[in-house]
């Protein structure tokens, strides 16, 4: 296993809170790194597009701060992710930001470019990308990224159906690099399994949605407390790509959860039909996503207090005899 000069000496846990459309915000972010885990968020975040340019300034100079206050604890990296979809018009003025403040890492979704690769990497960066299958990760290596977010199955949001235990198993076979595993991770004997397995990071969402830091609103926040594996629906209705969601919301928008239609899947977007009428009720602000880990999270607590119960975990997490 692999662990990048960036992250040495600066995480409490090997985990990076994933990036949570709408929900990760500078708040979050800044939380996640003081308490020494990565944080992240998506560019997309940050509307408008100028706010980007406040944001990472802020999320810099706090962290900046802190260090010269802990010295002896410095806060984890920070990363933005970007989505590389033809459907971003951002990405080109988002990665600029990222550029001008030399993001130390980028995550990158819904496409592998060699060319965003090697723009990070002038700058002195690291970049990951997330994948859901072997012919995915491949890509992603061989047009330069340093390292894998192998999403597998029970991941919140737009997640794959592997088990991690192949999926990493295969992935080891040909790549020595960086990896992180995504994929119902709730707990810090999770996060051991997934070092165990042959990660290097646990790649964590669903239970940084339920801390006072994170851009949910609290009636997300409680489903996620209340919820278990059972809870949760994997349909690509609402955005076009198979993702994971939380069954009470889509109750809550009228919609049967063991009866949900099949999406298009070219359109990756919402809208409109014909008549002007909202074709589905949009994802992310009224159907909300989670990983099959959820059950582990039963109250809402802040940033620091979560991590240091995954780290409590994590150091307990031994073999039991025989």
């Amino acid at each position: 296993m692999t662990m990048p000069a960036l992250f040495k000496g600066r995480l409490s846990l090997p985990v990076i809170g994933s990036p949570l459309f709408i929900v990760s915000n500078p708040d979050l972010v800044i939380a996640q790194c003081k308490a020494g885990v990565v944080g992240s968020f998506p560019a997309l975040n940050a509307r408008p597009a100028a706010l980007l340019d406040e944001w990472l300034a802020r999320i810099i100079e706090e962290l900046a701060a802190y260090d010269r206050a802990h010295p002896e604890r410095p806060s984890a990296p920070f990363a933005v992710n970007q989505i590389v979809h033809k459907s971003n018009n951002r990405l080109d003025q988002d990665m600029a930001l990222c550029e001008k403040y030399k993001v130390p890492m980028v995550i990158t979704s819904l496409g592998a470019r060699e060319e965003l690769n090697q723009a990070v990497h002038r700058w002195g960066g690291i970049t990951f990308h997330d994948v859901i299958n072997q012919t995915f990760a491949h890509k992603a290596i061989e047009k330069g990224a340093d390292g894998l977010v192998l999403v597998a199955a029970g991941a919140g949001g737009h997640a794959g159906t592997l088990s991690p235990f192949p999926f990493v198993a295969e992935t080891r076979k040909w790549f020595d690099g960086p990896i992180a595993l995504s994929g119902a991770i709730g707990n810090g004997r999770a996060i051991r399994a997934a070092r165990v397995l042959g990660a290097d990071f646990a790649y964590i969402g669903s239970a940084f949605i339920a801390t006072t830091e994170a851009n949910a609103v609290e009636t997300y926040k409680a489903m996620i407390t209340t919820s278990t594996a059972a809870d949760i629906v994997y349909s690509n209705l609402f955005t076009g790509v198979h993702g994971n969601y939380l069954k009470p919301s889509i109750v809550a928008a009228g919609l049967d959860p063991d009866n949900l239609p099949v999406s298009d899947p070219s359109k990756m977007n919402f809208g409109t039909d014909a008549d002007g009428e909202r074709a589905k009720p949009k994802a992310w602000k009224e159907i909300w996503g989670s990983g099959q880990g959820v059950g582990s999270i039963d109250k809402v607590l802040p940033t620091a207090e979560l991590v240091a119960r995954f780290k409590a975990e994590y150091d307990a997490a031994i073999d039991p005899p025989l």
